[in-house]
């Protein structure tokens, strides 16, 4: 899912092990892993970041810590559990299934349990409550779930729904599992929610392997029965600029080349899919083939880690395929009733799914735990004819699904090449891709630098963050200084980029240099001072954080500040916290207070999950991160509203502010949304906006408890007219509390 927002494994297997540590998963963002057995005190160590330092630490929750759920909360807060819950579609499958399939007392393991919300829909559908213990394994469920935060909130929703007795919770990974230790025997029946939006990123199919080798009974049942991807061709000028930065950045006029011309993979995204709603792009898609089957994959067996498949497909229109929009199918019952999927909203429901008392879940409301998956064609793409078929090969790892293609008329091959070799190669989230294509967003930093250049010529400047434009930027205009780079996560990777990129940017190799602030602060002390401070601010692999966790930038300029010259310039100079209220029925509406879930209590839940509403007295959601212009229907219900300053000419301090907002439209408020503009210079003729009319950047949203029903003062109604948004930043966390109003 892009929402490089991105989670924690239901599941783990020592092959995706280490994986786990260096890329965030995609159902829950905290990095943790469990240690210890369930004959002794479980304990879990949880990596926590500082978000204005970037470093790290590893904090140990125990088994019987009550003081460790603050601590959770916001990570829980984070995950995609809430969202999840409230997928409604998604939670009346699971329950039509598991009717149809669990008919008997059986042994029930289900993978992954979460809050138990499926564990107990098997219970209840044996027919047992918790009055009546069956003997042996025959109406057990076995509930496996690895996150101990999550271990703990199962143990309450079990007791708010007196199931506690019919379900045993095991605290490891599926792959640690041993019948005869922790399962007395093999389970009959599997019930899982191990998917992500790619299906297979969760870790399915060795879960899947394992689980029949070692934990199920031969020709088990399983909900899911079946899995099926589905994929189309498409035409997107913005799904183009979120990977080729290379031909895009032909057409710029600026004197800065970030991809070289013999250097054509030099800045790139990762080789792989990416999640996003893409039906916030349905303008700008062009559709060039009809929806075609890509792989099925099965439950109810055991999967092969590897395949591949041929396919011959026709196009529907003439254009230039970009990209590959795909999508699953889940049949979740064996007789092919119960449909559930995340197809955009284009698809008709799959129409070729048809039967007496079908049931078909997908494209009724949006929810952002499940979305659709995009693979980019390499370069430019691949030109074609109505008419025209394109040979399509698709192979799948134990993890991830790949394609190349080739136009049979044409002979042309876009493969499924590795990724570069080169120690200089940079991969950047799509989002950075198509930022560094803006031709507007480029002449306005160069525009400051220019600026500043014009105060003094600097000697010394010193770009704090990881920003490549920046570097090469300072490095190509001013000839006779000296740019060192901290980047502080492109580290040596970031050196080989810069000398790689000299001559085709005009300047010395030994004009740029990489060094840890550490470095620079013990080197510079007796040596001539920093002229010109700057950054986006952008840092590497802080790609789903809130808007003001890049005030790192002012925290790791306050700790230059002794080795600034006297008329140093810093860039930019000043943030300007922003506020719009704004109507976000679909983003509110997966995020509201849990109560019953088919017929099973979740408000225990709520408080730790950040849920809007139902939460105790004094107690309020969390401020979470998402990019606006994927969280659905949306609308600004007021003027965007300055609420404080920071400002980076003074060392980092604590500071706060308010700002009145005024409606100015009728209808629903859901929350705010905030954002920082970022001054460049000290005229303020140029700021830069992240704001939600932006697709660069993630925004802040403070989601109301209940929507509010608002309206303009020159509307002669009783709705609310005004309110009051009040915050304050904390220079030793990194926090930003924000608190409202209404007046």
């Amino acid at each position: 899912m892009l929402t490089m927002q991105c989670l924690f494994p239901k599941t783990l297997n020592p092959n995706s092990f280490l994986r786990c540590f260096t890329n965030t998963p995609k159902s829950c963002s905290p990095k943790s892993f469990t240690v210890g057995s369930m004959s002794s005190a479980s304990r879990m160590f949880q990596l926590k970041v500082d978000p204005l330092t970037g470093n790290t630490e590893w904090v140990v929750i125990e088994e019987e810590d009550e003081a460790s759920g603050d601590s959770t909360k916001q990570l829980l807060a984070n995950t995609s559990y809430l969202d999840m819950l409230n997928d409604t579609r998604r939670n009346k499958a699971y329950r039509e299934a598991i009717d149809k399939t669990i008919t008997k007392p059986c042994h029930v393991l289900d993978i992954g349990a979460g809050t138990g919300l499926l564990s107990m829909m098997s219970a209840r559908a044996m027919g047992h409550g918790d009055s009546v213990e069956s003997s042996g394994s025959k109406g057990m469920v076995t509930a496996c779930e690895s996150y101990l935060p999550m271990v703990k909130l199962m143990r309450k929703v079990l007791h708010a729904n007196g199931m506690q007795r019919k379900i045993r919770i095991i605290n490891k990974r599926s792959d640690e599992l041993e019948v005869g230790v922790d399962m007395p025997s093999r389970a009959d029946v599997l019930v899982s929610e191990i998917l992500d939006s790619e299906l297979l990123g969760e870790g399915l199919i060795p879960t899947l392997q394992h689980a029949h080798d070692k934990l199920l009974t031969h020709n088990p049942k399983t909900v899911p029965y079946r899995a099926t991807i589905y994929g189309q061709l498409v035409e997107s000028t913005d799904l183009w600029k979120l990977h080729d930065l290379f031909n895009n950045e032909k057409g710029v006029l600026d004197g800065i080349r970030l991809v070289p011309e013999e250097m054509d993979a030099a800045v790139c995204v990762k080789h792989q899919q990416f999640s996003m709603h893409c039906d916030a792009l349905k303008e700008d898609i062009k559709l060039l083939s009809e929806p075609f089957k890509v792989f099925d994959f099965d439950f109810w067996r055991r999967p092969d880690s590897h395949r591949e498949t041929k396919l011959s497909v026709k196009a529907t229109d003439t254009g230039t395929i970009h990209a590959i929009i795909s999508w699953w199918l889940l049949q979740l019952d064996e007789g092919g009733t119960v449909f559930y999927s995340p197809a955009p909203k284009w698809i008709s429901c799959l129409a070729n799914v048809e039967g007496p008392n079908v049931s078909i879940s997908c494209c009724d409301n949006w929810c952002d735990h499940w979305k659709q998956c995009v693979w980019f064609i390499p370069m430019k793409g691949l030109s074609l004819l109505k008419d025209e078929n394109v040979s399509l090969l698709a192979a799948h790892t134990d993890t991830s699904i790949s394609y190349e293609m080739e136009t049979l008329s044409q002979n042309m091959k876009f493969g499924r090449s590795e990724l570069s070799t080169q120690k200089y190669q940079i991969t950047l989230p799509p989002e950075k891709i198509s930022l560094y294509c803006d031709v507007s967003w480029r002449c306005s930093m160069l525009t400051a630098i220019k600026n500043a250049m014009k105060q003094k010529m600097p000697s010394l400047c010193v770009v704090v963050d990881d920003s490549i434009f920046l570097a090469v930027a300072l490095a190509h205009l001013t000839k006779g200084s000296h740019v060192i780079s901290l980047f502080p996560g492109l580290q040596e990777r970031g050196v080989h980029y810069l000398q790689a990129v000299a001559a085709s940017n005009g300047y010395s190799k030994d004009q740029v240099e990489v060094q840890k602030i550490c470095e620079l602060l013990t080197s510079q002390n007796s040596k001539r001072k920093i002229d010109l401070i700057v950054g986006e601010p952008f840092y590497y692999g802080n790609n789903s954080v809130l808007p003001w966790q890049n005030l790192r930038f002012w925290k790791e300029r306050s700790l230059l500040d002794s080795i600034l010259s006297e008329d140093a310039v810093i860039m930019p100079c000043k943030g300007l916290l922003k506020a719009c209220a704004m109507y976000l029925p679909d983003l509110w509406r997966s995020h509201r207070c849990l109560q019953n879930i088919e017929g099973f209590d979740h408000s225990v839940v709520n408080s730790t999950l950040g849920a809007c509403g139902g939460l105790p007295s004094g107690q309020e959601n969390p401020t979470l991160p998402f990019s606006i212009w994927q969280c659905g229907e949306s609308k600004e219900m007021s003027d965007t509203v300055t609420i404080m300053e920071f400002n980076f000419l003074k060392l980092i301090n604590s500071c706060s502010g308010k700002a009145k907002v005024e409606f100015i439209a009728r209808g629903k408020c859901h929350g705010f949304v905030l954002w920082i503009d970022w001054v460049m210079d000290s005229e303020e003729s140029i700021v830069l906006s992240t704001g939600p009319e932006q697709r660069y950047w993630k925004q802040g949203v403070k989601l109301l408890k209940e929507p509010l029903a608002v309206g303009s003062h020159s509307s002669a109604t009783t709705d609310c007219h005004s309110a009051e948004i009040r915050t304050s930043f904390d220079p030793s966390t990194g926090d930003l509390i924000v608190d409202y109003a209404f007046l």
